[in-house]
């Protein structure tokens, strides 16, 4: 069997609703190898007709996919497998209520971040299924560091710094946005988006065993 996709972005209500549920949810995670309902509802120590429909929806959602058939005793089950090891929310299903940095007039605020973070997620999800569609692979960048400051002074220095560098390296390697008629340059578009925050505590669900251990 193929390997499962890392995770799937979900961009229509009913699928957004679909996982929402917390026995879904423990569904989902149990299906990560294919297994029918009845073998479900063993495992999870409850009432196979309650699984049945829960399973039943998932896949109506497309958060399921059949994997065959296998037998058991006098009975032929239904087997089901998760089509993603884990999801994401697209922001696209809020709207014209989601995040829009165009909205935010502070461009320093966590606010603004948390919107760019919105439209990344949302442009990201768009061309990873056209890319898809085309059976292409999506060409990306990404950068994920972890670093402490000791004070706002230093903090100042470092965003100034990063700035300049940035800006540098975009003069130095990227072709024109437009040209001298005011038309879009040439080449595909791409988007930088640079943020930084203070890291929040680990929840105890995303500490690791060594970390709950320690008192």
């Amino acid at each position: 069997m193929a390997a499962l996709p890392q995770f799937a972005l979900l961009d229509r209500a009913a699928s957004a609703a679909a996982v929402l549920h917390p026995l879904r949810q423990r569904i989902l995670a149990s299906l990560a190898e294919p297994d029918s309902a009845a073998g479900l509802a063993r495992r999870l120590r409850l009432p196979r007709q309650r699984l049945n429909y829960h399973v039943r929806e998932l896949a109506r959602a497309g958060l399921l996919r059949r994997a065959g058939r296998r037998r058991k005793r006098n009975m032929i089950e239904q087997c089901y497998v998760a089509t993603a090891r884990g999801y994401a929310l697209s922001p696209e299903l809020l709207g014209r209520l989601g995040a829009d940095p165009d909205r935010v007039e502070d461009t320093l605020s966590a606010a603004y971040l948390l919107a760019l973070a919105s439209q990344a997620q949302a442009e990201l999800g768009r061309a990873s299924r056209e890319a898809a569609e085309q059976g292409k692979r999506l060409t990306t960048l990404s950068m994920n560091s972890e670093f402490r400051f000791e004070s706002a002074e230093q903090r100042a220095r470092f965003a100034r710094a990063l700035e300049a560098a940035v800006v540098d390296v975009i003069g130095r390697f990227a072709s024109p946005a437009e040209r001298e008629d005011g038309s879009a340059g040439p080449g595909r578009p791409f988007r930088l988006i640079l943020g930084c925050y203070p890291v929040p505590p680990r929840t105890d669900s995303e500490k690791t065993k060594e970390e709950r251990k320690k008192p």
